[in-house]
Order: C-alpha cells, then structure tokens, then sequence
C-alpha cells in the first residue's frame, strides 16, 4: 500500500463483499447525511427502518450530538434531523436509502448552517418564474498526505494545459474514481449531468443540473457526499479549497449556470442582460454568500488570472472565462438561453449561491449596494 492512501483502502474487497450480499429481510438501512457547523463538511449516521420508504414522508426525524459537530454546547448538545430528499445507496444498494437532512437547534429553528431553510421560502416565493441551475464542481484529488494525488513526490508536473478533457496515463490521474463517482449518482438518482478532467492534473470537474429550485442545493450537496466517500473506498481525499495549490495554477470554482423560463423562451436574452445588470450592483454582496468564509477563499482564487476574474470589478461578456459573468456563445447566437456566473468557489454553499441569485434576479432585491466582503 502506498504511504499517501488510507490503510482502509487497503482491506479485502472481497470478503466486504461477501457480507454485502447478506439477505437483510424487509428491513432497511436509511443514512442521514447532514451540513456540519463548519458550513462545508458532511456527517453521517445509518439505522434501521422496518419498511422501505416510498417518500420522503415516510423516514422519521431523529437527533445528534451536535457538539461533535461544531454545532451546539455539550451542556445542550441535541440537535434534530430533519429529512427533506431521498435517494437510492448505491453502497448497500436497494432497498438502503440515502437521506438528505436540515438541521434544527434544540429550539427547532434552522441550525447557523442550515441555509437550506432560507433558501426554500425564496424558491417558493418565485416559483412563478421557473428558476433553473446547473453548477459545475470542481476538485482536486489528494493522498492522505494532502500532497496531488500522481503529483511526483520531489517537484511538479508538467505545467497546466496539456490536461483538460484529455485522454492517457500520463495526462489524467484517478479515473478510476471519477468513473465510479459517476455511475454512484446516477444510481442514487442525483441530476448528474456529466464530467470531465480539468485544466490542473489531478483535477476534475462533474456538473449538476438541471435542477429547478432547491432541488439544486439537495442533489449538489448529496453528489458532494457520493465523492467523498468513493474517495474513502480508493485512499484518497478530494478537496474544495479554491486554491488548492498556490502559485502558478489554476483555482477550482463551482460556475453556476442560471435562467428563468422568460431568459429560456424566445427573446429571453433581454431578461439575461436584464439580470447581469442587476448583478453588476451587488457584487460585493454576492462574493459574501459564494465561499463560506465571506469572500476570503475567493481571494485567493479570483485573480484575473488562471480562467477566473478579478474579485474587485464585475465584468460580463459573451464566451469570455476571465469575466464573472458569461454568457455562453449560442445564447447569443439564439438570443435565449442562460447566463453562467463563474464566480461561486468550489467550497460554497449552493442554498446560498442559487438563494441570493434568485433574490437578485427575480425578487428585484437591490440592497446592500456594497457589502464589505472579507476578501478586500
């Protein structure tokens, strides 16, 4: 076994196999997966229910330690469960279900990182105008090392370029992982919509979406935790940070694509101008909500440079990647469509990336005008 990759990955496949296959009788394994205190890890407890559930109605609510969790006081530490998506486990497979939760405080009000609750009253509230997403994850696989997973061990690949979308041993690394990250979601039923290498080596990206609503928040994050733990399967570790690597190489953002049904139908175009021209007046407040540290992870990653725009100026334009706002060339070739804000980091929340969007485009929200993110 390799000193960069976990010794669990390094146990029989095989006799976890054989206790895979076990019969399990009409009981079944629900796994709650839920946002941690930190707004960007994943926790996760399994238990047994005596019926499948058909719904999401069916699975009860249950509680946790949240001081275990960077959530709440050992002296008050109970927190609730709340069960909001279903999915299909692709581990134990059928009828074993993987359940999507919000966090509620002892007081049932939604936990400090629980901005799935926000961010549904805002998706109800424009509903009218149809608002779909697709977001474009990218990471970057480690060893337990923390050291690029294939990286030489004494100095650095061949520089960025030669790596995006290609194919050979000595231009991607990990494929093997992607491939089963992959197929996971689709059996689990999240809206994966593709994947592909990126521009650093090591460095992948899958793509979400359509979703509509907050549908986009629940299938991201669950597609988060299916990574996270086919990584555990192989003995490696994929990051978010949106500048992994310092230096000479590229960031990892979540570009967040987005329209209404007015921006999809003939003439829609207008209403994408329409909507930049409404982002253009809130960038600052828009850079808060897109890492979870208010701007400062995106200061690292938004230089200008490395297919990313500058975190101090808004800018948009047609096919351009070093603008925070880009409108994809057969959209305005079409004159309908969607527009992509690359500015979102790898690590953001999607509740609150797809929630202020939505507040800014379709509520007409224009305050604040400035919001003094942390990255100036």
């Amino acid at each position: 076994m390799s000193s960069s990759m976990s010794a669990s990955s390094d146990l029989s496949k095989t006799l976890w196999d054989k206790y895979m296959c076990l019969p399990q009788g009409d009981k079944v394994q629900a796994t709650y997966i839920w946002i941690d205190g930190t707004g960007e890890g994943l926790c996760y407890k399994t238990r047994t229910l005596d019926l499948e559930p058909k719904g999401i109605e069916d699975v009860p609510e249950w509680n946790f330690d949240g001081s275990s969790t960077y959530q709440a006081e050992v002296s008050n530490s109970d927190m609730y469960l709340i069960p909001v998506c279903l999915f299909r486990d692709p581990f134990t497979l059928d009828p074993n279900k993987l359940v999507m939760c919000e966090v509620l405080k002892y007081n049932r009000q939604p936990a400090e990182t629980n901005l799935r609750s926000s961010c549904l009253e805002v998706m109800e509230q424009a509903g009218h105008s149809h608002p779909w997403f697709g977001m474009e994850q990218e990471y970057l696989l480690l060893g337990i090392d923390k050291h690029p997973f294939g990286w030489p061990k004494n100095g650095y690949p061949a520089t960025q370029g030669s790596y995006s979308c290609r194919v050979g041993a000595d231009k991607v690394y990990g494929r093997d992982i992607i491939e089963c990250h992959y197929k996971a979601c689709l059996y689990a039923g999240v809206k994966i919509a593709g994947t592909n290498a990126e521009a650093m080596p090591s460095q992948w990206e899958f793509q979400v979406g359509p979703c509509e609503g907050i549908a986009m928040g629940d299938h991201l994050w669950m597609a988060r935790f299916l990574l996270h733990r086919v990584c555990e399967d192989f003995g490696v570790v994929a990051t978010l940070d949106p500048k992994p690597i310092a230096g000479n190489w590229y960031g990892a953002g979540c570009h967040t694509n987005f329209s209404t049904e007015a921006m999809r139908n003939k003439g829609g175009l207008q209403h994408i101008e329409e909507a930049i021209e409404k982002l253009s007046k809130r960038h600052s407040y828009h850079l808060c909500m897109y890492d979870p540290k208010g701007g400062a992870d995106n200061s690292r990653r938004l230089t200008g440079s490395h297919g990313s725009s500058s975190i101090h100026k808004f800018s948009a334009g047609v096919a351009s990647r070093n603008t925070s706002i880009r409108i994809p060339q057969h959209v305005g070739k079409d004159g309908c469509g969607y527009f992509e804000d690359r500015r979102p980091a790898a690590n953001c929340d999607p509740y609150a990336v797809t929630e202020v969007i939505t507040r800014t485009c379709v509520l007409n929200e224009a305050e604040p005008y400035e919001a003094h993110f942390v990255g100036t």
